[in-house]
């Protein structure tokens, strides 16, 4: 069990340092991280936790330091969730916004803890003490309702009674650090654990395997193992090694993606924290078997709290000769680990956002070709792998290629960490050979009179109740790890919405079509929940859901009305219940729009009703 306290808040208001005054610990920060460019992020990031929030002076001193346009870094301060360049409270409160949170009362508490801090939600009280907003799923589904304060001290299994006192520590200023253990309590609610969950190995047993082979013969028994990247593509791991070993380039680059974003997975943070050696050792396999040097694991902000013992974890690695120049004595082999906080952005889990994100700029999907492999960080050619990758390259290398191709299915070898949450007695995590029926894991959770699962999270597929003796794998049902469960007293509507308003929140802006398109959804859907829709406005969502499949820039786009689809083909009542007519309706009423004039100016007669107009 993970206890986190994290660092205390200034006391007072006054303490805090003036906006105009210049951060005069800035060369040391830079120092820190090479002060170049492509540090932007960090830099911000780490200025911001020592401001409070990021003033115009402050993003001038950064852009005058690392060489940069003011507009350059402004740019990158607008786009992430977790940087702010006004100010946002000394506590900062994120209460995480997953359908899984609500489903557990979540909107009900932050709105109690607002009427007792005298804040609306998504404000700054008037005296600067505190801002409340929301924030995209947090990655604690398995024991929400969550909440971040100060974007990286995070809070589990909310209830009134917690609520309640938060608001009283709150207002007495009390510092986190003072607050009841027990609220930062994060567990791993391992529920099934099988080649992954339940390995045990010691630290630098699997990269000793490993190097008792060549790099080519290394290379040889990932690709004979068939092993599939985890975070949702399944592109073959073997090939995309090669093709970075084989790309023109002087130096190449392994990068770990864990920015687990997708609402409703959890398995890497439970990997990180209690698996760290598995995902550093298969970092450093691949490393080994493409020729690189240099490696990073891009954090999600979210997991901000996990960053002081994955740090640990790296020090011991280099003190054990696991990490740097001669790792267990092998002469020249030379490759070290960084982590890259990311600040909150959703589509910084697609890698090529990922990498932008990582030379510190906005995190936009790249055109691709050329793929990272040719062309990644910084142009150098990179593998990018998620956290549950590279820990089952660590079993390959202990245990070959032939063995894990022997457990699973044909096209999908080894096993897939499920996060499961939701309407169900056991959420957490449960780990099974690829192939496994959607029913065995509802029978192992403990959930009854399910009526749909969400798997893959909302930009993967929901499942009716008819489904569910179909089986994950890539043949079948493919996932990146989310088992969303909902029970019949859920409105598929309102999930099929939530998740809308999540696609279009996380939107990058870049292109049109997911930009505009995400939000007209919304308009839609938000239409039929105020009893204003029609036939028409559903044929229109289909005709969003054409036209943003087809035409967006990056997978977001086009995967952002998959829940919306799916619902109304599987759960049409619940759509067609809010029907107000078969044929088209406006989005609001004019004639209840002019209610406020008649009243100004006293007048209720026929003649003041647009009914009775001709």
């Amino acid at each position: 069990m993970l206890r986190y306290t994290g660092s205390k808040v200034r006391e007072t208001r006054n303490a805090m340092p003036s906006r105009h005054e210049p951060f005069r610990d800035l060369p040391a920060l830079l120092a820190r991280h090479g002060c170049a460019p492509h540090s932007l992020l960090q830099v911000l990031r780490e200025l911001q936790a020592e401001r409070g929030w990021l003033s115009s002076a402050d993003l001038s001193q950064v852009a005058q330091a690392l060489g940069l346009t003011l507009a350059q870094v402004q740019g990158v301060a607008g786009f992430y969730r977790f940087l702010y360049t006004q100010p946002m409270g000394e506590y900062r409160l994120l209460f995480s916004d997953n359908v899984t949170d609500r489903m557990l009362g979540s909107t009900a508490l932050m709105n109690d803890l607002c009427a007792r801090l005298g804040v609306l939600p998504g404000n700054v009280s008037d005296d600067g003490l505190v801002g409340v907003r929301r924030t995209s799923c947090s990655g604690l589904c398995d024991q929400g309702p969550a909440l971040l304060v100060n974007e990286h001290h995070v809070l589990t299994r909310l209830d009134s009674q917690r609520v309640a006192q938060m608001a009283q520590l709150i207002r007495a200023r009390v510092a986190l650090a003072d607050w009841p253990a027990p609220w930062f309590e994060v567990t791993d609610n391992v529920r099934r654990a099988d080649l992954l969950l339940g390995a045990h190995a010691a630290p630098g047993a699997a990269l000793a395997a490993a190097l008792a082979r060549t790099p080519a013969a290394l290379l040889e028994e990932v690709k004979v193992s068939r092993l599939r990247g985890r975070g949702g593509a399944g592109f073959a791991t073997g090939l995309k090694w090669e093709l970075c070993q084989r790309a023109a380039g002087a130096e190449r680059i392994v990068v770990c993606n864990a920015d687990e974003g997708e609402p409703g997975t959890f398995k890497d943070r439970v990997l990180l924290r209690s698996h760290a050696d598995a995902l550093f050792d298969g970092m450093t396999i691949a490393a080994y078997a493409i020729g690189a040097r240099r490696g990073f694991v891009y954090l999600r902000g979210e997991y901000r709290f996990l960053l002081g013992s994955l740090l640990a974890t790296l020090q011991r690695r280099r003190d054990e000769q696991l990490l740097g120049p001669c790792i267990q004595g092998r002469e020249g082999f030379d490759f070290d680990i960084a982590i890259h906080v990311g600040a909150g952005a959703y589509v910084c889990g697609e890698e090529s956002a990922l990498l932008e994100s990582l030379e510190g700029k906005r995190g936009t999907p790249r055109v691709r070709p050329p793929f990272p492999a040719e062309r990644g960080y910084l142009g150098h050619p990179t593998v990018v792998n998620n956290v549950e990758t590279f820990c089952a390259v660590a079993q390959i290398a202990l245990n070959g290629g032939a063995w894990w191709s022997g457990i699973g299915t044909a096209k999908s070898t080894g096993t897939k960490i499920h996060s499961v949450c939701g309407d169900c007695a056991r959420p957490g995590l449960y780990e099974y050979p690829f192939g496994t029926a959607v029913d065995r894991i509802l029978e192992d959770c403990g959930a009854t009179d399910t009526q749909a699962v969400q798997v893959g999270g909302p930009s993967g597929v929901c499942l009716s109740a008819f489904e569910f003796g179909r089986r994950l794998a890539f043949e079948d049902v493919t996932t990146a790890g989310a088992f969303m469960v909902f029970d019949r007293s859920r409105d598929m509507f309102e999930v099929a919405r939530g998740f809308a308003h999540f696609f279009a929140h996380e939107s990058c802006g870049f292109c049109t079509p997911c930009r505009v398109g995400t939000a007209l959804v919304v308009k839609r859907l938000d239409k039929l929940a105020s009893g204003q829709g029609s036939r028409d406005d559903i044929a229109v969502l289909f005709e969003l859901d054409k036209l943003m499949h087809l035409a967006t820039h990056c997978g977001l786009g086009a995967s952002a009305c998959n829940p919306l689809r799916d619902t109304i083909l599987k759960f049409r009542p619940a759509y067609e219940q809010r029907l107000k007519s078969l044929h088209f309706e406006p989005g609001f009423d004019l004639d209840a729009s002019l209610s406020v004039a008649r009243r100004l100016t006293g007048r209720d007669d026929a003649a003041a009703h647009l009914e009775n107009w001709t």
